[in-house]
Formats: structure tokens, sequence, C-alpha cells
């Protein structure tokens, strides 16, 4: 499984729940996404990002399906403006696909 997780900082942290609302309605409408989780920061540091999000996918491929969804593709116009800040992360979850880091492809 290749393991996708994107950090989010909102301008406005008041955004972080509809973020949330918005994102765990993609996995009925996108068939790459195998799972999702998402949570919303709850200690409110100076380092913490609002909210975490974690798909996984088959594949890289399936992966890049989803990023070129037009579900996905919508929901980025919505956040994108909202965003301070955004980073991500991409791994293989050991043991759950080939040596070749592509995420089973």
């Amino acid at each position: 499984m290749l393991v996708h997780v994107v950090l989010m900082r909102f301008t406005d942290p008041a955004d972080a729940p509809e973020a949330k609302r918005r994102l765990e309605e993609l996995p009925p409408l996108v068939g790459e996404i195998a799972s999702m989780r998402v949570g919303l920061d709850v200690t409110g540091s100076a380092v913490s990002y609002d909210l975490c999000m974690t798909t996984r996918h088959t594949s890289a491929a399936a992966l890049a399906a989803y990023q070129r969804h037009p579900a996905h593709r919508a929901l980025g116009d919505w956040l994108r403006p909202r965003l301070a800040d955004r980073a991500t992360v991409d791994y293989v979850a050991p043991g759950e696909c080939g040596d070749d880091g592509e995420g089973g492809d």
C-alpha cells in the first residue's frame, strides 16, 4: 500500500472542520482511495497543523488517479484559498507491497 499523508494549516483554523467534512465525502466518489482517515488538531500548539489526512492506495498509479479525479480537484479549488501551509509525505507501508517502492505497480 502507498500511504499519502497531508498536513494542512488554515489561514482561519475554523475552516478545518468543514475541510474534514468535505474530505470525508471523497472515498465513496473516488474508487482509487482504499481508505481514508482525517483528524483535527487538538493541542493548538505553535507548530501544529490544523488537519491531518491519510489515504491509502494500492499503487502509485492509484494515487495519481485520485489526484486527477474531478472530485479531488474540486475540493482542491475550495481548499487552496483557505490554506496558509501544507505538507505532504508519500511512503510505502512496510510489508504491504513489493520492494520496488512504487506501491505495488
